[in-house]
């Protein structure tokens, strides 16, 4: 694999979870736009993506393939997790 293919392989690896942090995190803006309207959007995007992509790690480690259904699952639940611990949660301020 040439290092072109390892860097289309890594990307794909991880956009899941960088899509669904980004996306997630402008939800939850539109959804509770008074109450997050202090909070900034990267505030929230940047680490509900990198827990995404740690779950991702953690599930490709743990079940030996990318992919799997219980992984999205986990990164949705990390995800929504994050979300609030930095958009309503302790780590707000």
């Amino acid at each position: 694999m040439g290092p072109i293919d390892a860097f289309w392989h890594l990307a794909n690896l991880f956009l899941p979870a960088v899509a669904l942090g980004a996306l997630a995190a402008a939800l939850a803006k539109l959804a509770w736009r008074r109450e997050l309207a202090a909070v900034a959007w990267k505030r929230l995007a940047l680490p509900a993506s990198l827990v995404c992509a740690a779950i991702t790690l953690g599930g490709l480690l743990l079940f030996g393939r990318d992919g799997k259904m219980a992984t999205y699952a986990a990164m949705v639940v990390g995800c929504a997790l994050t979300l609030w611990w930095r958009g309503f949660g302790p780590g707000r301020g």
